[in-house]
């Protein structure tokens, strides 16, 4: 909600933009990406209130901006997390044929000159002009504040570009290669957010367990999203040489769900990857201990609700090309609840951790697991 002297909140939910854009092209005509900016100028506060407002209207696993989030750091996350959001949405949500793509890829190529200006505005470039687009205005202040390099946020637009390009992966090298861009600079990001920008001894580390982290999140997404990745954005995540399977022999499945003979293959092939999934989650276990506690809970969260995602796969058998599992009221509950034991205890060493009561806090914690719990869990990248 904008604060008291600002002006109406404005709406920064990049869905219903593209919905917008996407009456206008079947209208016939001309889009520009610059239809998407406002139509009048958005002060920085404005533009805080609208991607607080976006992180806490898009449930993954938990809500973005939960009481665990520092107060400090909670329009930095915000501030990234509605850049995600929008590059993602910019990718996935203008359909699935050719003319689709390639308005992805215009798209995706105009964020990309507004990451460049923003950064260069960040970083007080001679020349440069303020950000009008009301996410990299929240971004921009989040860099200047946090130093933040562009170099994550790049990958992401690329890993977002190869989407509309790359509908296949014939080898696991392949789809971890895509996770690098897709999914790893998030944690980059947050770890950056935190302090970590790869200057301190022990950053090293770091990256490479956040990495294994989020490219375990990504994949679980994937293997919950089999069916939801064939028939809504004809892509396969699941690697050719290890599963033999294809788009024909995916459908031909799908459309028998109830036979043996549909059921047995597929579950064979995804449970090794599954498998693999798990190995990349232990690699990224001890992440946690060594981040700044201010957002060690978080990360701990971020992992474990993951891990307990990918569980959730497994329990039906690893059958999700006919049903997408989801976390339990309870799961989700008892996750929450470790995180906030975890930052009680770290708390005392970050000044402007949550001030609300404890009671408060656990109250407020399963209230959002209670809200996400109606909704199909999302693995965040």
């Amino acid at each position: 909600m904008a604060k008291p002297g600002h002006d109406k909140p404005i709406d920064m939910n990049p869905k219903r933009a593209l919905a917008a854009l996407r009456l206008s092209l079947a209208g016939g005509e001309v889009i520009r990406p610059e239809a998407l900016l406002p139509s009048k100028p958005v002060s920085e506060a404005l533009a805080c209130d609208a991607a607080r407002a976006l992180a806490q209207s898009h449930y993954e696993n938990f809500s973005v901006l939960s009481q665990l989030v520092p107060a400090d750091l909670v329009d930095d996350f915000a501030a990234a997390y509605a850049f995600c959001r929008w590059a993602d949405d910019l990718a996935d949500e203008t359909g699935a044929d050719d003319d689709a793509r390639q308005l992805s890829l215009d798209l995706l190529a105009w964020w990309r000159t507004q990451t460049d200006a923003c950064f260069d505005y960040a970083q007080r470039k001679p020349g440069a002009d303020a950000p009008k687009h009301p996410v990299f205005i929240a971004l921009a202040a989040t860099a200047q504040r946090r130093s933040l390099p562009s170099e994550p946020f790049h990958d992401l637009i690329n890993a977002f570009e190869q989407d509309q390009r790359v509908t296949r992966y014939a080898t696991w090298t392949q789809l971890l290669d895509y996770c690098k861009g897709s999914a790893n600079p998030v944690g980059r990001i947050v770890l950056a957010l935190a302090g970590h920008t790869g200057d301190a001894p022990g950053d090293d580390a770091r990256f490479a367990m956040s990495d294994a982290t989020c490219t375990a999140l990504q994949l679980t997404n994937f293997w919950q999203d089999v069916r939801r990745d064939l028939a809504e954005r004809d892509r396969i995540y699941m690697p050719s040489d290890l599963t033999g399977v294809t788009a024909d022999t995916l459908r031909d499945w799908l459309a028998r769900p109830t036979d043996p003979a549909a059921r047995v293959p597929f579950i064979k092939a995804l449970r090794p990857l599954v498998e693999r999934t798990h190995a990349l989650f232990d690699a990224g276990a001890d992440l946690p201990k060594r981040v700044d506690p201010c957002i060690a809970p978080v990360v701990w969260l971020f992992g474990a609700g993951g891990r307990s995602a990918l569980r959730a796969v497994e329990r039906t058998g690893c059958t999700t090309l006919w049903n997408r599992p989801r976390l339990s009221h309870g799961a989700k509950i008892a996750l929450v609840g470790s995180a906030w034991t975890r930052a009680r205890f770290g708390r005392a060493k970050h000044s402007a951790a949550p001030t609300m009561a404890d009671s408060d806090l656990v109250r407020s914690a399963a209230a959002e697991a209670s809200d996400a719990a109606t909704t199909t869990p999302e693995v965040a990248a």
